[in-house]
């Protein structure tokens, strides 16, 4: 009898964090669909709320502010970014002779990540510059996360051994802005194929421009 009891309440303890997180995924993506025309800044929990089908109190079970809940947001959002960003530098090391290859595949993995993740690199590309002050610093910590572990694997390319940590970060710097503005661009010309052939096409211009600049590069004593 007892071991029922148990099994009935360990049975009941896991539907509560089934459901609770349920909901909890369910505010966050309908904060992903309440902003994208607008910013975190203009939505109130009131909304949020009606729109997941609870009460406004129950949106403090989940989150403490509209700021908190832009925050799991920034986390969630740069998770696919990370996801994106370490499949470009596993791509091959071979930087000096196959860096057009590799940067056909970067962007093509960019393009298919954007398409996968629409909702939260709009929401980056939104926010960085519109959102909640928290949020945006948040944003900005993330991205210099992302130039920073770009940087380090750079450091490990045939050339690059010279190079001081400033220079390194300033590479790893432009592309991973060129990376962010060319998902951007593809978020505004989103259901326009021939403005993404465009878009895609410049990007690799842009990027085998910075790697021949990069491939001739000395740092300064």
């Amino acid at each position: 009898m007892l071991r029922c009891e148990r099994r009935y309440a360990a049975a009941v303890a896991d539907t509560r964090v089934e459901r609770k997180e349920r909901t909890r995924r369910a505010i966050l993506d309908a904060a992903l669909e309440l902003c994208e025309d607008s910013s975190l800044v203009a939505l109130s929990l009131r909304q949020v709320a009606k729109q997941v089908g609870i009460v406004p109190t129950g949106f403090y079970r989940h989150f403490e502010s509209i700021e908190d809940l832009g925050l799991a947001l920034v986390d969630e959002s740069f998770a696919s970014l990370r996801a994106m960003l370490r499949d470009v530098r596993h791509m091959d090391r071979d930087f000096a002779g196959s860096f057009s290859r590799i940067v056909d595949d970067s962007v093509a993995i960019l393009v298919t990540h954007v398409h996968q993740q629409r909702a939260h690199f709009s929401f980056i590309a939104r926010e960085r510059t519109a959102g909640p002050p928290a949020v945006r610093d948040a944003i900005r910590h993330e991205i210099e996360l992302a130039r920073r572990e770009l940087a380090t694997d750079i450091a490990r390319l045939p050339g690059t051994d010279g190079w001081s940590t400033e220079d390194l970060t300033s590479l790893s710097g432009l592309i991973v802005n060129a990376m962010v503005s060319t998902a951007e661009d593809l978020i505004v010309n989103a259901g326009r194929p021939d403005a993404e052939q465009r878009i895609v096409r410049d990007a690799g211009i842009q990027l085998r421009m910075v790697l021949v600049g990069a491939l001739q590069w000395r740092s300064r004593p």
